[in-house]
């Protein structure tokens, strides 16, 4: 049996090592190439679809964790950026990370990464202006932000090299830790264990998923691997989607951050949506 936990776990890591450094490094040179302050100037324009659509694609290119989006999230209040398009920031820039979805679709079929995209930006959007027109922004502490520098990209191989070792640095571990535990589960939890409990079409699976990982704090990067065996094990695709995208869009260290700019009731409205986000994502991949 630990024979082949050790067999899965090398060659899990193996291809999750050269996708990673390969996925990271062209999508950092690729980063270089966009204007990250036009993106800004469309983000406070007062064209409702499009700031949306912009924000979406700011959050799809700075892949932050749900803890680092709020720096960011405080800078954009600062600069009086919409309370709707900020909140779909900072429910999108988690879950839109380029460099896992890519690895989702690798590992897990382009149709999961492109549907997993979708929902995900299309219940931000909804998410964030709903909360907006229920009149939370009144919910948001005078917060003054010092050392945030803004990052401005510049093209060159040797930063898109040095920012793929900083990836390395801070999420390849994570990925390494979910190909052990993914190794575990492949070798030593038995198949009909899985189809027994947490298998099949549970609807019940999708709401405790959620709140599992919310509760947890499982990196995305961690889920990837992971997910593809507990599928492969045959667990439902919806369980596992609202487990990735709970655990990504909020955790305990995040909501102790957001408690610091936000308000106790926003906090809360914030968890809710969470829960809510990750549950339908879950039901949605059951009807897809």
């Amino acid at each position: 049996m630990w024979r082949e936990v050790l067999d899965s776990f090398l060659w899990i890591a193996l291809e999750l090592t050269v996708l990673f450094i390969v996925i990271s490094f062209a999508i950092s040179f690729l980063q270089s190439f966009i204007p990250y302050k036009k993106l800004e100037n469309f983000l406070a324009g007062k064209n409702t679809a499009l700031g949306a659509f912009m924000v979406l694609v700011f959050a799809f290119v700075t892949p932050f964790c749900s803890c680092s989006t709020i720096p960011v999230v405080v800078n954009l209040l600062n600069k009086k950026i919409r309370f709707g398009i900020v909140m779909v920031f900072l429910f999108a820039s988690p879950v839109l990370d380029p460099t896992i979805i890519t690895l989702m679709g690798t590992m897990l079929g382009v149709k999961v990464a492109i549907a997993y995209t979708v929902i995900t930006s299309v219940l931000s959007v909804i998410i964030g202006f709903t909360l907006e027109r229920l009149g939370f922004e009144t919910q948001v502490k005078q917060v003054v932000m010092t050392g945030y520098n803004e990052s401005s990209k510049s093209f060159s191989l040797k930063a898109a090299f040095a920012e793929t070792l900083g990836l390395i640095k801070s999420v390849y571990p994570y990925l390494i830790i979910g190909a052990a535990i993914g190794s575990v589960i492949h070798g030593a939890v038995p198949t009909e264990w899985i189809t027994t409990y947490i298998g099949g079409d549970k609807w019940w699976m999708v709401p405790i998923a959620a709140i599992i990982g919310i509760l947890l704090y499982i990196r995305l990067s961690t889920m990837i691997p992971i997910s593809q065996i507990l599928i492969a094990k045959g667990m439902a695709l919806g369980p596992v989607m609202a487990l990735m995208i709970s655990s990504a869009g909020a955790s305990l260290p995040e909501l102790t951050l957001l408690h610091s700019i936000f308000k106790k009731r926003l906090v809360g409205a914030f968890v809710v949506s969470v829960f809510t986000m990750s549950t339908m994502s879950g039901f949605l991949f059951y009807i897809i």
